[in-house]
């Protein structure tokens, strides 16, 4: 198969097509890099993780968007790594995830917001899993 093209000088010459497509062809069957394409860096970065993830509510029902939710190591727990504690503030869907390590470990939850009494939770982790905690903060009395 050949095609036709204009040259400069208005003449056409045929290209063969042929030794393109066969490139062509070589590139997509070839197997990816490997590591799927990504970095030594990149692959460093997915260790297994779990994850602590919830939703905070408000008394009424309505989600509650702003509350400070610290994650922490229990303190009667023993553990062969360092956990520093984590803050994050919930979205403004009330939702909240934090990634922990997935070695066995027993971890406090605690969920405070201004006009609210706080909250606190235990959750135990046991590998790569995800666990989900659910908040229902009451208004402080005044």
């Amino acid at each position: 198969m050949r095609t036709r093209r204009k040259t400069a000088g208005g003449r056409r010459s045929e290209a063969p097509i042929y030794p393109i497509l066969a490139v062509a062809c070589i590139l997509l069957c070839l197997p990816p890099p490997a590591g799927g394409g990504r970095s030594a860096k990149d692959q460093k970065r997915q260790v297994a993780v779990a994850l602590i993830a919830g939703t905070v509510f408000q008394e009424s029902g309505f989600l509650l968007r702003g509350a400070e939710v610290v994650v922490s190591c229990d303190p009667q727990a023993k553990s062969s790594h360092k956990f520093k504690k984590i803050k994050v503030v919930s979205d403004s869907r009330g939702e909240f995830a934090v990634r922990v390590p997935t070695e066995p470990m027993r971890y406090t939850v605690s969920v405070s917001a201004p006009g609210f009494r706080a909250q606190e939770k235990s959750v135990s982790i046991g590998g790569e899993e995800r666990i989900d905690v659910f908040f229902r903060l009451a208004p402080e009395n005044k």
